[in-house]
């Protein structure tokens, strides 16, 4: 008894102690003469998190208002005023975050390290924009997204870019795409954000090379449809690859293609196909035959070719991430390839005497990481370029004209040129004779 007496006296005593020595400085500020006060330290307030909450709900109204104006509705109109309300709030009030396209790396470092939590708020950024083009096609493109909007609304002379020049430059999302996912996985670097063309322009503020290319991105958008969209967006290759599943999606006319050919030049983005007739007899048994050899064949040497190509380009990537580039350093330190003054963490690692096995033990670990998921991002990389040169190859068929389902942004642009809609807003027009041409 006299011993927990004791221990509870002990426990008292500490507890005043810890009181007391809580309200001592460490630290105590330098007298000053001179009458010098020593300013309050001002600390912002947290964001409350149903802000994050609200941002979803607002991204979900503008899918669900997106999706209703571009397939039901089908109002030009409509999706230029969303286009504007979407730019104004994801823009410019919250300054461009959080945004869909850069939740990319937060889902990708999640998934690649279990330690990693990502925030519920980021994962539906992430999640919502896919189901929905799983079911009524890009509705975020088309007046939610707040990077394609500010490039919509400044088209003024739209300019077709070459068949061929687009269909490369359509590569390079996917590019982005997997760099972003490799140094994201591997907990690197956030590339996506760090070299975002809007955001600047969003907040005001950044530095002046990337508000310089976002500038520059703007002029360019004036006279070509969705640059960013279009050749650089690693989430608009997302959406595009799930919007081709989808059930319900933009058409050009509301009922009836007489192929008059007036809508033809309506899509800036190059997403419009002309009527494809589909192949009869043996023509169209041979061509099934090469498509099926041409799909065995191809699709696992491309799987294996750029799954090699990723093991090569992780490795490359090593020095990117601070663990990886240190080692970088080490080595070359070590045989003489050094010139000049040392870098920073290369000086702050000799000053505090660290082991240097410990260093590229970590490099070691760390470059398994990179080989594995550069092997895995590199084979589904040649995947999609494979089904990618099959479409080209082998073109679905069709008979009117008809938007293409991973490229069509849901602009709603081509309908007026329809005189089909025309007649169904109400607006009298001859209606052109069905295969007669655009006279």
């Amino acid at each position: 008894m006299t011993r927990i007496f004791l221990l509870g006296i002990m426990a008292l005593i500490l507890m005043a102690g810890l009181d007391v020595a809580s309200a001592v400085e460490r630290f105590p500020p330098p007298d000053f003469s001179g009458g010098h006060e020593v300013p309050v330290t001002v600390v912002p307030k947290p964001e409350p998190r149903s802000a994050g909450w609200v941002d979803v709900a607002v991204l979900a109204l503008g899918l669900g208002a997106a999706s209703w104006l571009s397939i039901r509705k089908r109002s030009r109109k409509g999706i230029v005023i969303l286009s504007i309300l979407s730019l104004a709030y994801f823009g410019f009030w919250r300054r461009g975050c959080v945004c869909a396209i850069g939740s990319i790396q937060n889902v990708a470092l999640g998934i690649a390290d279990p330690g990693y939590a990502v925030p519920l708020v980021v994962i539906a950024f992430f999640t919502l924009p896919l189901v929905v083009a799983l079911i009524w096609g890009r509705s975020f493109c088309s007046g939610v997204c707040p990077h394609g909007a500010i490039q919509d609304l400044v088209l003024v002379k739209p300019v077709k870019v070459p068949t061929w020049l687009d269909e490369i430059l359509r590569v390079f999302p996917w590019i982005h795409l997997a760099a972003a996912i490799l140094l994201a996985a591997t907990g690197s670097l956030f590339i996506i954000c760090k070299f975002d063309p809007f955001v600047g322009i969003f907040r005001m503020a950044g530095p002046r090379t990337m508000l310089a290319a976002g500038a520059g991105l703007l002029v360019v958008s004036m006279f070509v449809g969705r640059p960013y969209c279009r050749y650089m967006c690693p989430y608009g290759a997302l959406l595009g690859m799930a919007s081709r599943f989808s059930k319900w999606r933009p058409t050009v006319t509301p009922d009836t293609c007489t192929q008059c050919r007036l809508c033809e030049n309506s899509c800036p983005f190059g997403a419009l196909n002309p009527p494809m007739p589909a192949k009869q007899g043996i023509e169209r048994i041979a061509s099934g035959r090469q498509r099926i050899v041409m799909m065995v064949v191809m699709l696992p040497l491309a799987a294996l070719l750029f799954g090699w190509v990723g093991g090569k380009a992780g490795i490359a990537s090593l020095p990117v991430h601070p663990d990886g580039r240190l080692a970088t350093l080490v080595l070359a330190q070590e045989r003489g390839e050094l010139t000049g003054p040392a870098p920073d963490e290369l000086a702050a690692f000799r000053k505090h005497g660290s082991e240097q096995h410990a260093v590229f033990a970590k490099a070691q670990v760390l470059e398994s990481r990179f080989l594995t998921i550069g092997r895995l991002i590199g084979a589904a990389f040649g995947l999609a370029m494979a089904l990618k040169l099959a479409r080209i190859l082998f073109p679905e068929s069709s008979n009117d004209y008809e938007t293409d389902h991973g490229r069509c942004v849901s602009c709603a642009r081509c309908f007026s040129a329809c005189p089909y809609e025309l007649v169904r807003r109400g607006i009298p027009v001859a209606l052109p004779k069905e295969g007669g041409g655009n006279g």
